[in-house]
């Protein structure tokens, strides 16, 4: 998917809503234990009830993988169902991997060919060959980890060279060397806040991924007012907020309308500042 297209969804939407579909057996609702793929049939029914309002969804990979074969398999199934049904959807893999050369081929080989997602994130410390080899796929993503929205980003993403240039404001001037708006986005985590004027200033084309809106507590109206470009340039995240919004055997209509909520917010935002 092209930044042109993605940008159309979220004209036709109303919304720039990415549900993050971080789906833990442990807490689905009871009666799907039953299922012979209980992960797979909860994400089956909270696709169908948000899909109207979102432009893209992103599986943890965590929380697959920590199943082993069969979490991994729920994975599989639960991408190419959204391929199919909702091919207009944007999917991103959250799975922020990031190793040298030819162990990031493998990793790129793994979503892009084999799962066939939109996007992936990917942590940028190793530098530039550690990135790359995700790059080579047209019309595929990278989203490359900038300013998170955990405590522990004060550790090194703010740590100050002789210079006064934060590490967070390093890889970004540095990672735009390796490729475009069109291929490259940035995790920023929504608790970040003014800071958004900060990013926009140095990177004003790119497409932010934006988690820590709903449970984590950022501000969608401060992030669409320090972040949103001409292109909106914003997928906010959500995902405990949406997919646990109940727990019963209504667990996937209470999750439709949490994301109803957050579009009609979106909407008023793409309104306000777009």
């Amino acid at each position: 998917m092209t930044k042109q297209q993605l940008f159309a969804q979220i004209q036709k939407k109303k919304s720039f809503l990415c549900v993050g579909l971080d789906t833990d057996i442990k807490k689905i609702p009871e009666h799907l234990l039953e299922k012979e793929d209980p992960v797979y049939a909860f994400n089956k029914e909270i696709i169908d009830k948000t899909a109207p309002y979102c432009v893209a969804y992103k599986p943890n990979l965590a929380f697959y993988e920590s199943q082993g074969v069969t979490g991994w398999l729920a994975f599989e199934k639960t991408v190419a169902y959204i391929r199919q049904r909702y091919p207009d959807q944007f999917v991103i893999a959250d799975a922020k991997r990031g190793d040298i050369g030819n162990t990031s081929e493998m990793y790129a080989r793994t979503f892009f060919e084999t799962a066939r997602v939109d996007a992936v994130t990917v942590a940028p410390y190793m530098g530039e060959d550690s990135v790359t080899p995700f790059l080579n796929y047209n019309g595929k993503w990278v989203i490359l980890l900038l300013l998170t929205s955990n405590k522990g980003s004060l550790d090194f993403q703010f740590v100050q060279d002789q210079n006064g240039e934060r590490l967070f404001e390093k890889v970004l001037r540095r990672s735009q060397a390796w490729a475009s708006e069109d291929q490259m986005m940035y995790v920023v985590g929504a608790t970040q806040g003014k800071l958004f004027e900060e990013v926009r200033k140095l990177a004003p084309d790119h497409f932010f991924l934006v988690p820590g809106v709903g449970a984590q507590g950022g501000s969608l109206e401060e992030v669409c007012r320090y972040g949103m470009n001409a292109a909106c340039g914003l997928l906010v995240n959500s995902s405990r907020s949406i997919i646990y919004a109940d727990s019963t055997e209504t667990f996937a209509e209470a999750a439709g309308k949490e994301a109803r909520k957050l579009q009609v917010e979106m909407a008023e935002m793409l309104e306000r500042f777009l």
